[in-house]
């Protein structure tokens, strides 16, 4: 059974068109030598690539065509033809001939080739369908690929399509979601897209604040649906987001609403190694960490997994990624919100290493959301003083701040789980998308009243000791709820370059939407700090409820843990 496809390439159907069986005419080839040109057909049926291209004849009209082979997608679900190229015009004319009756004909790329046919169009597309004859006229070399780089080329794209291209420079995937999906990755040039919220370019999302001119397509010579095997990935199983294809070669088209390449060389792969985890923290410093766990559900059929088999991947993944932070202290988000999921947690981070000896801090309000923040911490290392929660209003998941000092003595420091509004479920007016995602004005107030309530925490202990904020704050760097922040003296403990860091990808724009803040004092006692990208640059089919689960921490969550070590 074939499967299903977004939208084949398909003949024109007439049902005055002829019944007589398809015939292929291949003229001989002798060893060494050339065969003839192409026969004249009739004057009346002859068409020239580009006048096809131009509309000069209506649909379904039959027609006599000519070109050299560019690229050649035949078999089981692939695009079902080839492609023919004429380099006479200025730029070369390229156009597509739907012809699976003939698969099984041994054409390549730079056979010259005659075909009766009729002109049509899919979806918009101009293409050769119902090939009455196919007469290869002689052997020859490919056409010369044109060579573009973006976005400088990116007006000549329509120009070029179904032509064959070269791409001189190195690309770079940007998204991956729709690779097990449809086959197909988003490249980019001169490195993966930012989110305008993470570099200040604000505007609408969607629009593409200028990074168009620098995405392509890069699709599998099929349009076919859930490609098995899936194409493009590495000796690991995946292809991860910034993996690098450098000269990437074949036919330019334009489907689904995006330039795309079908390549006729496989790709060249660069990079895209899998990160090792952070190295095992001292004895001398304490590692601070946070995760979103991403619907971590006890309660099978809600958020997170379906059944008892996903639920199993599902821990596996989310215990993998924990024992590889080899965390002291951890402030985590999207706990199913029941005292059952706590226990859960606590239990599993537990087993997972001999070292640790890991404790729930107790939440005093967990709010009336279906998932809530937390603090878990290893009570050989590090003492728990007390824990407060603030229960204002403007925080659904009210956040939770426990006290800690280290075993071996030094000056405590506090740590508070938070977790912000999301940036979905907009409303119809009010606190609307302004570029920011909505429920910006919320968050914003969040963060406000996030650094008024510490500085009071803080005010009602000795010494005022120093604290983290650690969570999904859901706003990019550049948003204000970070500028709120950082107005109230906190600062990022991790990223000294926020065009360079991320946690998530979003559409094909990566970000950081995850954090660990705190004064510039606490930046000082901070040895080590960096994310571990093991979810955001996953492919989504690799996750617990994906179509090729994989065993570990890839894809645990959506998105990637922060982790810092910091000298008590």
């Amino acid at each position: 059974m074939h499967a299903p496809t977004r939208h084949t390439p398909r003949a024109v159907r007439n049902p005055r068109a002829t019944t007589a069986a398809l015939i292929l005419l291949l003229a001989p080839v002798l060893p060494g030598a050339a065969a003839a040109d192409c026969p004249a057909p009739p004057a009346d049926e002859r068409m020239a690539l580009d006048e096809l291209r131009a509309g000069a004849v209506d649909e379904d009209q039959p027609v006599v065509a000519e070109g050299t082979v560019s690229g050649v997608f035949h078999g089981e679900d692939a695009l079902g033809g080839f492609y023919l190229q004429d380099d006479a015009t200025d730029p070369p004319t390229g156009l597509f001939v739907y012809a699976p009756d003939h698969a099984d004909t041994d054409l390549a790329p730079g056979d010259r080739v005659q075909v009766h046919a009729r002109f049509g169009r899919h979806h918009g597309r101009p293409q050769l369908s119902q090939v009455q004859a196919l007469e290869r006229c002689r052997r020859g070399e490919p056409p010369q690929a044109v060579t573009l780089r973006l976005p400088e080329d990116a007006d000549r794209l329509e120009a070029l399509e179904d032509v064959r291209v070269r791409f001189d420079q190195t690309l770079t995937v940007t998204a991956n979601r729709e690779l097990a999906r449809y086959g197909s990755l988003d490249l980019a040039a001169g490195g993966r897209l930012r989110h305008p919220g993470q570099t200040g370019a604000f505007g609408d999302p969607d629009a593409g604040d200028g990074d168009a001119d620098r995405r392509i397509v890069l699709d599998d010579g099929s349009y076919r649906a859930r490609p098995d095997p899936v194409p493009y990935l590495d000796d690991h199983g995946t292809r991860r987001v910034g993996s690098r294809v450098g000269g990437l070669t074949g036919i330019l088209t334009h489907a689904f609403d995006a330039h795309r390449v079908h390549p006729v060389d496989p790709p060249q792969w660069e990079d895209g190694e899998r990160p090792d985890p952070p190295p095992e923290p001292g004895d001398d410093t304490l590692r601070i960490a946070t995760a979103n766990l991403e619907n971590d559900f006890v309660t099978l059929g809600e958020r997170g997994a379906q059944d008892p088999a996903e639920r199993e991947r599902q821990t596996a993944k989310l215990d993998a990624q924990l024992a590889g932070l080899a965390m002291d202290v951890l402030a985590f988000v999207e706990l199913e919100n029941r005292p059952a999921a706590g226990r859960e947690l606590r239990e599993r981070v537990d087993a997972l290493d001999e070292r640790t000896n890991m404790r729930k801090a107790a939440h005093p309000d967990s709010g009336s959301d279906a998932i809530q923040v937390g603090l878990l911490y290893d009570r050989e290392r590090v003492e728990l003083l007390d824990t407060a929660a603030d229960g204002d209003a403007v925080h659904h998941r009210p956040p939770l701040l426990g006290w800690f000092r280290s075993r071996d003595g030094g000056e405590p420091f506090g740590v508070v789980a938070v977790h912000f509004k999301a940036k979905t479920g907009c409303p119809e007016h009010g606190d609307i998308d302004r570029g920011q995602g909505c429920w910006n004005q919320r968050r914003t107030e969040q963060a406000e009243r996030l650094a008024e309530w510490i500085a009071r925490q803080r005010e009602a202990r000795p010494d005022d000791p120093p604290v983290i904020i650690a969570g999904d704050l859901n706003s990019y760097a550049a948003e204000d709820p970070l500028a709120a922040l950082r107005a109230a003296g906190k600062q990022d403990l991790v990223a000294t370059d926020p065009e360079t860091i991320h946690t998530y990808v979003f559409r094909g724009r990566s970000g950081q939407l995850d954090y660990l803040l705190g004064p510039e004092a606490l930046a000082a006692r901070v040895v080590a700090a960096d994310t571990w990208p093991v979810n955001a640059d996953e492919p989504v089919f690799l996750g617990f409820d994906g179509a090729h689960p994989a065993d570990g921490p890839w894809r645990a969550s959506d998105h990637d843990p922060v982790w810092l070590d910091l000298r008590p």
